[in-house]
């Protein structure tokens, strides 16, 4: 018998959930190196608006091959939400990201928006359910080790002062709480049954706000300052928006959102490797220690959620 969550979500086969959650763990975790490559040359908001226009373009072209043009046909409602849904999940969580980082750390700035599983917790226990105490202790454990991980780096600014350090810091935990809140919300809205259709409706959302808020800020394109390592990692970005996204717009609608937040935690873990691995970063024991409270807290709430 299928189980069925408090948002009312039938659960998927582990089979059907763990494939999509471990490609969305390295996909999205990879992108922290590549985001650093793009803020070197390229515009922070209009890079990101090409990148989901591009990865919307990719998959228009492969669901007009596979299902054919009347895929794309929805409903008024389920447009609308699709399109708020891309608004509020890339446009304000990965506009504030790619905004924060020329003044807030890196590591400082994955350890900020490893708050989301906390705000899914009290999502949760508001809605009535009662998360299992090996989830609570294993979402506590996890940002415990990203703590270990990421604040030896310490908070001093890229550029400008401590104030605009704060100020970002800020941002990036309101952005933090307006993903998990629209993840959270998502099954309750009239979406496309198509999880990959919804998908495309995002990008166009995103991209569309992003590229508005570019342009009213000043940004402007000049390719030739673009530099390959920033077109490298721009390309990659669009390469992880279409798989990694993708893959959690369906993990979102079959999967307990416990487990599908411990991306938050997981990813920059990954980071850290892909940095040391690609741009020469180095593993400290702190870093070693955080890395391994990290996936304690991992298969801490694995545990609870299977049990659940």
């Amino acid at each position: 018998m299928p189980t069925v969550d408090v948002r009312g979500v039938v659960r998927a086969s582990p089979l059907h959930i763990w494939v999509p959650l471990v490609t969305l763990w390295v996909v999205w975790g990879s992108t922290y190196v590549c985001i650093s490559l793009v803020d070197d040359s390229m515009p922070p908001l209009l890079s990101n608006a090409l990148r989901f226009f591009m990865a919307a373009l990719i998959l228009a072209a492969a669901l007009a091959i596979i299902k054919g043009p009347k895929v794309f046909r929805v409903s008024l409602p389920e447009f609308a939400y699709s399109i708020l849904m891309g608004c509020m999940l890339l446009g304000v969580g990965l506009g504030t990201i790619a905004l924060a980082t020329r003044f807030v750390p890196t590591g400082v700035v994955a350890l900020l928006v490893t708050i989301v599983p906390l705000w899914i917790v009290l999502f949760r226990i508001k809605a009535g359910d009662r998360p299992s105490t090996l989830t609570i202790a294993g979402t506590v454990v996890g940002l415990t080790g990203l703590g270990l991980m990421v604040l030896p780096g310490g908070t001093t600014p890229h550029a400008g002062t401590d104030g605009d350090v704060v100020l970002w810091s800020c941002l990036l935990l309101a952005s933090s709480f307006c993903w998990a809140f629209f993840s959270w919300k998502s099954t309750s809205y009239p979406l496309p049954s198509n999880s990959i259709v919804t998908t495309f409706y995002e990008f166009v959302g995103a991209g569309t706000m992003l590229l508005g808020l570019g342009a009213m800020s000043g940004e402007s394109i000049h390719f030739e300052k673009f530099t390959q390592a920033s077109w490298l990692g721009w390309i990659w970005l669009v390469v992880a928006a279409v798989i990694g996204y993708s893959a959690y717009s369906y993990l979102i609608t079959c999967a307990p959102m416990s487990l599908v937040s411990t991306y938050a935690y997981v990813n920059p873990a990954i980071a850290v490797l892909l940095g040391a691995l690609i741009i020469s970063e180095p593993i400290t024991r702190d870093v070693v220690l955080g890395l391994t409270v990290v996936l304690g807290g991992v298969l801490l709430v694995t545990t609870g959620e299977r049990k659940s």
